[in-house]
């Protein structure tokens, strides 16, 4: 359990050193990195955020591969962090190990799952952090953190050795607070060749998604935007309203109609369908992965996630093919939206970060208004990006940027040549106090 210098974000502190030669020239040559309690580590109890799993586990006898690639490309390994219990949440707390402490806004939550591997990066501890994201939890936590999170394509990295949640969805992702880093890492793990920036073709703005955000829409899309025309131009930025499109393109989400939250003001109701279809998806996932442990064991759950653990162990078998169905038909959809080089701008989440002790049923709907959006990047395999954008009302703020599965090299690129113009934008949306 690490102390109250460390932010909470560790659970175990130790030093794996790199596996290359200290002289050998590599891309992660000098950077520290910290690994969710997901990862398994050779003689380490992968605690999956729960101390009745950890009990009732052993040691791991092999490390997973993200981990060792990040050891072979010249990074030392600092320690184990903090997560949500069973990965079921993105809130970031755990009742048993306490909540990392949000370095941007202490009084708010840090987000979740990889809570302890988004407070570490935030918190300086290390240069960069792993984590995973099915639902959303590295780019949740990296919003609330003020951070760069990126959830690659799904099945581009390995998560052999990575507990499962629901594996149609799993990725293993990663923080970083520079761009330039964040880029050397994901070339690590997704074993790319250094390439030249390509121009993205358009940077279509999702604008029926940006008025779901809680604060002033245009002081995250006008940031953008900018940064985008003195870069390439204003004519590669084009706008669409998201929802229209999928419910015309992605004819299953018929089926997840009447979701109680979907006419609600708040929600895009098509993205709405969406994210039930994703709840399905994942809760009949992680029954068969998790059932049969949860109900032998009856372990002692936090709260939120306990009901949310109960309800998927006890849901009946449900027709899955119709899930399956729409994740055909929306990485189609976007794939014929955006083209090889093509970039989807949306909000990672629908505000700022929620206070610590904020009522479960407020934080329930800031949930289901989340997914809305998350969902979008889960259902589709497509790569995400969430930059930071500075603060409002002294409070981290960000955008996320997707491109079709497989084109995460050229997203890593596109984020590395922006940040710095973004920086400037930022600081000039700042003195204007928007």
């Amino acid at each position: 359990m690490a102390g109250e210098s460390d932010y909470g974000a560790f659970t175990e502190k130790f030093i794996i050193q790199p596996s290359s030669s200290p002289d050998q020239e590599l891309p992660l040559k000098g950077l520290t990195f910290a690994v969710k309690d997901i990862f398994d580590m050779e003689g380490y109890v992968t605690g999956f955020g729960n101390p009745d799993w950890a009990r009732t586990h052993s040691a791991a006898t092999t490390t997973a591969p993200a981990v060792l690639a990040m050891l072979s490309g010249g990074a030392t390994c600092m320690g184990r962090t903090v997560m949500d219990e069973m990965a079921y949440s993105i809130n970031g707390e755990n009742k048993h190990y306490g909540t990392p402490k949000n370095i941007c806004s202490p009084d708010r939550l840090p987000g979740g799952s990889s809570s302890g591997s988004a407070v570490a990066v935030a918190g300086m501890l290390v240069d960069f952090s792993l984590g995973t994201d099915t639902g959303g939890s590295v780019r949740v936590p990296a919003s609330y953190c003020g951070i760069l999170g990126f959830r690659p394509s799904h099945g581009v990295v390995s998560t052999t050795g990575v507990i499962p949640l629901a594996q149609s969805l799993d990725t293993v992702g990663w923080f970083a607070r520079d761009a330039d880093i964040l880029n050397r890492v994901g070339r690590v793990l997704l074993q790319l060749p250094e390439v030249e920036p390509v121009k993205p073709t358009h940077i279509t703005i999702a604008e029926d998604c940006f008025p779901l955000l809680s604060i002033p829409n245009h002081r995250v899309t006008s940031v953008l935007v900018k940064s985008v025309e003195k870069l390439f131009g204003g004519h590669i930025v084009k706008y669409a309203c998201l929802g229209d499109y999928v419910k015309d393109k992605v004819p299953t989400l018929k089926h997840f109609k009447g979701d109680r939250l979907e006419n609600q003001e708040y929600n895009v109701a098509p993205l709405a369908a969406l994210s039930s279809a994703y709840r399905r998806l994942e809760r009949s996932e992680f029954k068969n992965n998790h059932g049969e442990w949860v109900s032998t064991i009856k372990p002692d759950l936090g709260p939120g996630i306990s009901e949310r653990v109960w309800a998927a162990v006890r849901s009946t078998d449900e027709n899955l093919d119709v899930c399956h169905s729409v994740k055909t038909e929306l990485r189609a959809a976007l794939t014929a939206l955006l083209g090889d080089h093509g970039i989807l701008a949306i909000p990672t989440v629908p505000g700022l970060p929620p206070k610590l002790q904020t009522e479960p049923p407020t934080l329930e709907t800031f949930r289901f208004r989340a997914f809305s959006l998350l969902s979008i990047a889960g259902m589709s395999s497509f790569c995400q990006v969430s930059i930071p954008l500075g603060t409002y009302d002294n409070l981290p703020i960000s955008v996320s940027l997707l491109a079709k599965h497989g084109s995460d090299g050229f997203l890593l690129n596109l984020v590395e040549t922006l940040y710095g113009t973004l920086r400037e934008q930022i600081d000039i949306a700042q003195e204007l106090s928007y």
